[in-house]
């Protein structure tokens, strides 16, 4: 069964301003990214309950993150508007600089707990925002080779 939309020659699913593989990702994980700011990056037994700390709360890094993750959407939204970036700074450049940063701002966090939260171990939160920033990298390399 053919469909009369679908069967135009020369139309493509990016030609039509449908997300690519690489968009959707970046959309994907930039949301990821900064929700995962939210959650708890550090937890750890209190008084008599279980600590946990957000992204939010620990300090400018959290925070950092959290911009971070809404620059990537922004940048994957104005690219579907139509706005287009410099032809110096492709988007996919830009993607892959956000997730960079996001990348080593949540590497550090790993490695080096905060001396406030010295009674904390690392939770679960902090594991999303790596593998989202790690995912918003991938997302600019796979942007990178859909506009080849």
């Amino acid at each position: 069964m053919a469909f009369p939309d679908r069967d135009i020659p020369g139309d493509s699913f990016l030609e039509r301003g449908l997300l690519g593989i690489g968009d959707r990702l970046g959309l994907i994980a930039g949301i990821v990214l900064a929700v995962s700011s939210f959650t708890g990056w550090y937890a750890g037994p209190g008084e008599g309950v279980k600590v946990s700390v957000t992204g939010w709360d620990t300090g400018v890094a959290g925070k950092v993150v959290f911009f971070i993750g809404i620059a990537v959407v922004l940048v994957v939204a104005l690219r579907e508007v139509g706005i287009q970036m410099p032809a110096a700074v492709p988007e996919s450049l830009l993607t892959i600089a956000l997730g960079a940063v996001a990348t080593i701002i949540v590497l550090v966090r790993v490695i080096s707990i905060p001396d406030d939260f010295f009674f904390a171990g690392r939770g679960v939160g902090i594991w999303i925002s790596l593998v989202a920033a790690i995912g918003v990298i991938v997302a600019g390399l796979l942007q990178a080779s859909e506009e080849l």
